[in-house]
């Protein structure tokens, strides 16, 4: 197989703008118009509509303020003032480097470190995180900004802020860029998820989001008015569940800056409970639901939409579109979904940090995406599929996909090594397996490193994940290598069970048996011989993940390898 192209980039990608310059201060050829009265934000919990006008007010008395007291840094927490805090801090010519508002003071204080952050912004209910880390990193008190109710007087608070730069003459001047700069000057320090090491931080220029959220909307062919209204994918006035944590990539580019791109409106949602968001979707009568970031939840959305019967009381026939990522759908996953809302479009589609953010999505032509398939290349992307030999693969054949793309990452600051590593001559090596079929779609087999080797066949863990989460006692898996003498590694997996079944099978250890076994055979009536649970099942409380919602599975096959030890010890 040859390098793979995705459609090519027809209209202009701006390398001369900031990101708020492009969004808040700009118009652009694909962009469409805005009806009057439709709002670009929605506050989840009050209701309250949040326009252009105001957004962009809240982002310039926010810079005006700011520049008077400080420098800039790193944000925490999910919410409407997330969007305007960043881009003030765009206006500035600082740089943006987000943060999990469930971080830990060390976790915050590492991120710290990393990006040299003069300034925090934190929300009140990660105030002490915030403080904490402060402290500890020589950050004075007088650099936290808190939005919402602080109980203490010494940290500035946003809402205060806004009201002292509006009231005031403008005290900076906004730094215009030469052509091109928009390519080098850095907007966001975001940290990848790898799976090995700590975190590392990803440096994204203004020019990749912005390229990104065109090749997004170029895709879904945003203002072809040719096309019936119903069959549209993204349509001014439709509106987006912003579940999604604004912090990670996903939250930041694709909800944030494609969405409002595209003209869709926020449905802003501070904190994720999933009765509050169905109740959320059927209030506001949302359209679009981006579920991709959340297998950091127990278990992930798109199997409690399937599983629990709560859904069945809401009408949510008004949900036009359905995406998903992180991890293959399987087949019997996508087609309950497709019951459960039978007018939207359902797919899956795929990106990176580094890559800032969407690579592939599901074809606006299908109504269902092809089944376990990540979708076709985003316009303007390049991709290659490379066997272990350096050589390309052929149709079909895995290897590692390599990417080139105009939202490309700069590289990881801070850290030339990584940067080496991963990208080489212009190319992104992702790390993950994949294979692309004759009509371009991309399937995602799994991570290079995780994939378990069963006499020479390769076992993709999240294949036997999408099966394991199709038992009804399921709600959480994991799969992971167990060493065998004669099979070099099986599958084994950890699975949480649905909280009835757990409490009978601690009652009972005939019961746990009985659940054990049905659960290895219902993987053995869906997958070839070597796929198989040679290496058993075991109940856990909890699958590990790290702060993006990615499976920790050292974390599972060290304890694993512990409890073998052990084993092996008493004989």
């Amino acid at each position: 197989m040859t390098e793979i192209h995705g459609p090519p980039i027809n209209v202009h990608l701006p390398d001369d703008l900031t990101i708020p310059q492009f969004f808040l201060d700009s118009a652009h050829s694909l962009r469409p118009k805005r009806p009057l009265g439709v709002p670009w934000m929605i506050d989840d919990k009050t209701g309250r509509k949040i326009g252009y006008e105001e957004l962009r007010a809240r982002t310039h008395g926010l810079a005006n303020a700011l520049s008077m007291r400080y420098g800039i840094g790193v944000y925490i927490q999910h919410m409407a003032d997330y969007a305007p805090v960043v881009w003030a801090i765009h206006r500035l010519g600082a740089i943006v480097s987000t943060a999990n508002p469930a971080y830990t003071t060390e976790e915050l204080v590492y991120q710290i470190e990393l990006t040299k952050a003069t300034t925090i912004i934190a929300h009140s209910t990660s105030l002490e995180v915030a403080a904490d880390a402060a402290r500890q990193t020589g950050i004075p008190y007088e650099r936290i900004v808190v939005i919402g109710d602080s109980p203490l007087r010494q940290f500035a608070n946003v809402d205060e802020l806004v009201k002292e730069g509006l009231a005031a003459r403008q005290h900076y001047v906004e730094r215009k860029l030469r052509p091109g700069e928009g390519k080098t000057k850095l907007a966001f320090l975001n940290f990848s998820s790898g799976t090995t090491g700590r975190p590392k931080a990803v440096m994204i220029s203004h020019y990749a989001p912005i390229a990104n959220a065109i090749q997004l909307a170029l895709h879904a062919r945003v203002g072809d008015t040719d096309r019936p209204r119903d069959k549209q994918r993204f349509r001014p006035g439709d509106l987006v569940s912003a579940c999604l944590p604004f912090y990670h990539i996903y939250g930041l580019v694709i909800i944030i800056h494609s969405m409002l791109y595209c003209g869709v409106t926020l449905v802003v949602v501070p904190k994720f409970s999933f009765v509050d968001f169905l109740e959320s979707v059927s209030r506001h009568r949302i359209t679009h639901l981006i579920l991709t970031v959340h297998g950091m939840l127990v278990p992930p959305i798109a199997v409690l939409l399937c599983k629990q019967d709560i859904v069945a009381k809401y009408d949510l026939s008004h949900v036009h579109y359905i995406v998903s990522g992180a991890a293959p759908l399987s087949g019997e996953l996508v087609a309950q979904l497709a019951d459960r809302f039978p007018n939207a479009q359902i797919g899956q589609g795929y990106g990176l940090t580094e890559t800032s953010t969407s690579v592939s999505m599901f074809s606006p032509d299908r109504k269902v995406g092809v089944v376990g398939s990540s979708g076709t290349l985003a316009p303007g992307i390049t991709a290659r599929v490379v066997r272990p030999d350096g050589s390309l693969a052929g149709v079909n054949e895995p290897g590692e996909l390599w990417l080139k793309s105009p939202a490309l990452a700069l590289g990881y600051y801070n850290n030339p090594e990584a940067t080496r590593e991963t990208f080489v001559d212009g190319w992104l090596r992702t790390g993950d397996e994949v294979r692309i079929d004759k009509d371009r779609e991309i399937f995602v087999l799994d991570r290079l490193k995780e994939l378990i080797k069963v006499r020479g066949f390769q076992v993709a863990p999240a294949e036997l994940e999408g099966t394991l989460l199709m038992h009804p006692d399921i709600v959480d898996a994991c799969v992971i290598p167990l060493p065998d003498e004669y099979n070099g590694e099986v599958p084994m997996a950890y699975v949480v069970l649905r909280p009835e079944v757990d409490e009978r099978v601690r009652r009972d250890p005939a019961e746990a048996t009985r659940v054990k076994v049905e659960i290895i055979q219902h993987t053995a009536e869906n997958k070839v011989a070597y796929k198989r649970l040679a290496g058993g099942v075991e109940f856990t409380d909890v699958i590990p993940k790290n702060p993006s919602g990615k499976i920790l599975r050292r974390v599972l096959r060290d304890r694993a390898k512990e409890k073998l030890a052990g084993m092996k010890a008493k004989l």
